[in-house]
């Protein structure tokens, strides 16, 4: 019997334990859509897929409850693939192993996938659950949005019919989110030239490993080591002393989660092979003091190894080394509207060196528009002064807060009501795709709430179990009070 099933509330963490036993990273969600959109049918749901993939599943209001304003609980199928270097896991085949932790819920070496499973989990338990009471109900599952928003961008007008969506992508529970950033994606591209190395040069693989990544949105506040940064930083504060060949760079691999790992391969000749050591732990120890408060696990490592490659001719070197070194990184502006909330960050989420070109992938964000013209303009400049190619990509809204929603405000109440407190009403700075959502359907009122979640996509993810049941209350009483139309 599966850990999960001992859980409560029950149908909500048996139907997380089948999502976890789904692969469901982006762009491999297929799966579970079928998995989802089977179950629906033997419960004889009304159950439609959209163009992009996107599901809708309708429940009639519970009996005496259908003049009720109708509403759609909304969560996203794909999860962020993350995983620790030594950890054996293909995404795409393998299933995610939860395991209990305390008061936590983790899985074994990869994000646990609870943002948002947790979020479509409660939401086909509300399907489910023939005690929970509600008016009309709609249940939306959206494609791909870790990757870009893809569901959110491909979801047509006239689809819904709810008057309020209550988004379930939130990670701190206690908190209501009325409002979120907008993003938009940034590339740059720099052309290289390579040269043979010499004869008697070594060939050594660089590693920084140990920190403890992120969400670039709802974690760029706090400060974690971005790997790629420091990497480069390496290179540009060594290279008057250390004679070294760049031959490879890679850093990252998803331009919304901080990057925890970084390596280089370079050429260095035998000589200096004990001053490049030095010269690495003496990083390491500046490393070490700066950020192992918060990246406690930190290491610094060379290893030899055989490589038959070009490396970089020092003019190409020292123009990759200095743009990602200068490439500004994490909070660039903190807001005046909402104290205590990131207005403007970036993250360079992938560093790779290819044969002719590098490429430098960053995600933007910022609560208003000007801000992400503001940073696209600073990094086509950057881009510019270095001769690369730059382009800018995939914009997508923010969500305006609405200080006079009447889900927010019922929220609110529901919640003292239940826990003797008032939440805390928050905008926050990742992005949800209810900005999106507001194009097409400009009158849909909207909430997002959810379970706590530390570490979203990063390995360390996980969620407190307690909060889930917390979430579960207050989303089943806040069905219960939808008001009549």
């Amino acid at each position: 019997m599966s850990e999960l099933s001992q859980l409560s509330p029950q149908p909500l963490w048996d139907f997380f334990a089948k999502i976890c036993s789904i692969p469901h990273p982006s762009y491999h969600e297929e799966a579970l859509a079928t998995y989802i959109v089977d179950w629906a049918k033997t419960q004889q749901f009304w159950c439609e897929r959209d163009a992009v993939g996107n599901i809708l599943i309708r429940k009639p209001a519970t009996a005496g409850m259908e003049n009720r304003k109708p509403v759609a609980l909304q969560a996203h199928l794909d999860m962020v693939p993350q995983k620790n270097n030594a950890t054996e896991h293909d995404f795409a085949r393998d299933p995610i192993q939860p395991w209990v932790d305390g008061e936590w819920l983790k899985a074994r070496g990869t994000t646990l996938g609870a943002d948002n499973g947790i979020g479509m989990a409660s939401a086909l338990a509300v399907l489910a659950d023939k005690t929970v009471e509600h008016g009309p109900l709609e249940v939306l599952l959206t494609m791909t949005e870790e990757a870009g928003m893809e569901g959110a961008f491909g979801l047509q007008p006239n689809w819904l019919q709810a008057e309020i969506l209550i988004n379930t992508d939130s990670e701190e529970e206690g908190e209501v989110y009325m409002g979120c950033a907008g993003g938009i994606d940034f590339l740059s591209e720099l052309p290289i030239s390579r040269g043979d190395i010499p004869a008697q040069h070594l060939t050594v693989e660089i590693s920084l490993k140990g920190l403890r990544g992120g969400h670039s949105g709802a974690d760029i506040h706090l400060g974690l080591g971005n790997a790629t940064k420091l990497l480069a930083r390496f290179f540009a504060e060594s290279r008057d002393k250390l004679d070294l060949q760049l031959i490879d760079f890679k850093g990252g691999n998803l331009r919304n989660a901080i990057p925890r790992e970084a390596s280089a391969v370079v050429a260095i000749a035998p000589e200096q092979e004990a001053t490049l050591q030095q010269a690495l732990q003496d990083y390491l120890s500046i490393l070490q003091n700066e950020v192992a408060p918060k990246d406690k696990n930190v290491t610094l490592s060379a290893q030899a190894i055989s490589h038959s490659g070009q490396a970089l001719v020092a003019e190409s070197q020292d123009r990759f080394i200095n743009l990602l070194n200068v490439t500004p990184n994490g909070v660039i502006r903190n807001s005046d509207v909402a104290p205590g909330v990131v207005e403007t960050s970036l993250n360079i989420g992938i560093v790779t060196l290819e044969e002719n070109q590098a490429k430098i992938y960053c995600l933007i964000r910022s609560l208003i528009d000007s801000g992400k013209e503001y940073v696209v303009s600073m990094l086509h400049s950057l881009g510019a002064l270095a001769g690369a190619k730059t382009e800018a990509s995939g914009s997508y809204p923010g969500w305006q807060p609405d200080a006079n929603s009447a889900i927010m405000a019922l929220t609110r109440e529901i919640y003292l009501d239940l826990f003797g407190k008032k939440p805390n009403i928050q905008v926050i700075h990742a992005g949800l795709e209810c900005g999106l959502f507001r194009e097409p359907y400009p009158h849909l009122d909207m909430v997002s709430i959810g379970p706590t979640i530390t570490g979203p996509h990063s390995p360390d993810e996980q969620v407190h179990i307690g909060s889930v049941g917390l979430y579960w209350q207050l989303l089943t009483a806040l069905l219960k009070a939808v008001p009549t139309k």
